[in-house]
């Protein structure tokens, strides 16, 4: 037991100097402290804010204002770039530990890479074969940590993420026990942080599980297969919360603001803030800090290059294409993952808000703002899960398709590309800029912490406690369980205006009020009070359980600025289906023009943003076709 608690601290506890520029990697704690006295009277004020239902989220304009009085003479103690996972999980460490902290992002939080995930919380079990099969102890390390922080995500934000049973298909039967013997590790691994036990099934047992898994075909026909759990989530609506929880923390976390230029001492050797664009208003402003994180993502070298345009780069840029199907193609509450396809890459198939998600592993890409699938890509993901259904796949069937930007790491002292990391990455090659990149969403928390106990070091800061986060529940996940969506059900109804003015009651049926608990936790009455008392309880596309009572919500309370923020980010109609997504932006638009005072040509502009973001998703509908067959 003493071994493996060891093994599952976090990867590099100490710090590790690199050769070159003077460059530090910098991991583990540089500071302890006790909750006890003024320390313990924060967190405890903090802990108490986030869990009270119903607070209020600052206003994007007093954001705004906080970091523009953020001054030479007064600066923040750090500013992060980047509204992803990991910079906004920056931004809830470092102000939870009693720092002045502001973070902007240039799009909408989520709107790259953290919103375009293959929604798993995972551990790595092909880390772990790795580890076994090269004697590598780097990756077994790896698999424990990522273990670890798989449960406490779990726990942090429990209404935006559950456990998922995985199913490993086994057509002769040393696959069976190479996969039952592997997947028993992988318990055996996770130890005290476990979800479930896996398990073997026969192959009647496996096809009463997953009625749409092939037996036979092939030359080839099943065994059995092994069921092993790791986790799920709803990616963006976990960023956001995240976001939303920092700044109740007191964080002053801004979208849509984008950093120009950097500002230097005197001596023009160290960063000490940035010059800062409002992309909503257009105006600029001047934010000082004693540090900067820069967690950018795919985008982190470019930010680097505004200080140095010498300076070598950080990421390996990888791509992984997901397309969504109907439901019927898994049933609901169990994945289909294969490790090996013919051409040795992994497929998995995942139910997902009610669709099926499946995908590929990574493929070289370059580093755009709006990655789009290849139509290749796709048709490779449809044939190979049509190897292992007995359903026909068809390329018409594809409600939504997208691809995602990871950004994996290298060592920028590095001499070669063979030290391209899963891990994450935290450097400093310049002075007041702390880079963090790498890693996976699992990891988000952990990373966070690496970054801020760097900036820490960077720029003497002090803090008045340590690192909270590992036990910090996020917005909406305090108090909520899941029968939670029974108040919703039993004590709100859904008033809705008809197209002739009248407004009529709606039942608060089961479907929607487990989503409004699912997607904002113990917020969710809240926005079932606006469905109900501001006649906005009509649902937004047919199908879906989204009401316009959450547009409202998530623009006074989720810093929702565009359409795109609320059919990417807010919610999932973009990425569930295309073109349901399209038929809602008007009604979408009509109800942010209200919150937001919109004019007759910013609600023009919107509607064309908002088409050709969905152009982007290659459904069926915006791919081309010929007598059925695809061109």
């Amino acid at each position: 037991m003493a071994a493996r608690a060891r093994l599952s601290r976090r990867i590099g506890a100490a710090a590790i100097a690199a050769a070159a520029g003077g460059g530090i990697l910098l991991y583990g704690p540089t500071f302890s402290a006790n909750d006890r006295g003024e320390a313990g009277a924060h967190i405890s004020a903090i802990r108490q804010r986030i869990a009270d239902p119903n607070v209020v989220v600052p206003s994007r304009a007093t954001q705004a204002s906080a970091l523009i009085g953020a001054n030479s003479a007064n600066p923040l103690d750090v500013l992060v770039i980047g509204g992803g996972a990991t910079g906004t999980g920056v931004a809830l460490d470092a102000v939870t530990r009693g720092l002045r902290v502001g973070l902007v992002e240039r799009e909408d939080f989520a709107s790259g890479t953290s919103s375009r995930s293959t929604k798993l919380i995972h551990g790595g079990v092909r880390y772990l074969e790795k580890a076994v099969f090269n004697l590598d102890y780097g990756q077994l390390k790896l698999v424990f940590h990522a273990l670890e922080e798989r449960k406490q995500v779990i726990e942090n934000a429990p209404h935006l993420c559950h456990a998922l049973p995985c199913m490993t298909p086994c057509f002769d039967w040393f696959e069976v026990v190479y996969y039952w013997a592997g997947l028993k590790m992988y318990d055996l691994v996770a130890g005290r942080h476990l979800l479930h036990l896996s398990r073997y099934y026969s192959a009647q047992e496996s096809s009463e599980l997953f009625p749409t898994l092939a037996r036979n075909g092939k030359d080839r026909n099943l065994k059995g297969t092994v069921v092993y759990f790791d986790g799920q989530m709803n990616d963006s609506r976990l960023n956001v919360g995240v976001a939303c929880t920092a700044a109740i923390a007191g964080a002053a976390v801004l979208n849509h603001a984008e950093v120009v230029a950097f500002l230097r001492d005197e001596d023009g050797k160290r960063i000490i803030g940035a010059r800062i664009r409002d992309n909503l208003s257009g105006k600029e402003f001047d934010t000082y800090a004693k540090v900067i994180v820069n967690a950018a993502g795919p985008f982190c070298d470019s930010v680097r290059k505004m200080v140095d345009k010498e300076a070598r780069s950080m990421i390996c840029p990888s791509s992984g294409v997901h397309v969504v199907l109907p439901d019927y193609y898994s049933p609901e509450g169990m994945a289909l993952i294969v490790p090996k396809t013919k051409d040795g890459r992994v497929v998995f198939m995942l139910p997902w808000l009610g669709r099926t998600v499946a995908g590929t592993t990574d493929s070289n890409t370059d580093i755009t703002l709006l990655p789009e699938p290849h139509e290749d890509e796709i048709q490779f993901i449809l044939d190979a899960i049509s190897d292992y259904l007995n359903v026909k796949v068809r390329r018409t069937d594809v409600l939504s398709a997208w691809s995602g930007i990871r950004p994996l790491a290298m060592d920028p002292s590095a001499k070669n590309t063979e030290s391209i990391s899963r891990d994450h990455v935290v450097y400093e090659d310049y002075p007041g800029l702390v880079t963090i990149t790498g890693g996976k969403w699992t990891t988000y928390r952990s990373m966070a912490e690496d970054a801020v106990n760097a900036a820490i070091k960077s720029g003497k800061l002090s803090p008045t406690s340590k690192c909270i986060t590992q036990d910090l529940r996020i917005l909406g996940g305090d108090g909520w369980d899941p029968s939670s969506f029974t108040v919703l059900a039993q004590q709100y109804v859904r008033m809705k205006k008809t197209f002739s003015g009248k407004v009529v009651p709606g039942v608060m049926d089961t479907a929607v009020a487990k989503h409004l608990s699912r997607a904002y936790g113990t917020m969710a009455e809240r926005v079932a009070a606006i469905a109900q008392n501001e006649h906005l309880g009509k649902r937004l596309a047919h199908g879906y359980p989204y009401l316009e009572a959450e547009v409202a919500y998530c623009a006074r309370h989720e810093y929702c600025e565009s359409a795109v923020d609320f059919i990417a980010r807010r919610s999932r109609l973009a990425f569930l289906d295309t073109d349901a997504a399209g038929r809602a932006l008007p009604r979408i638009i009509e109800i942010l023009a209200a919150e937001h005072n919109w004019d007759k040509s910013r609600k023009n502009q919107e509607l064309e943003k908002g088409k050709g973001f969905l152009e982007t998703f290659k459904s069926s509908k915006n791919a081309q076709f010929h007598d059925g067959k695809h061109k």
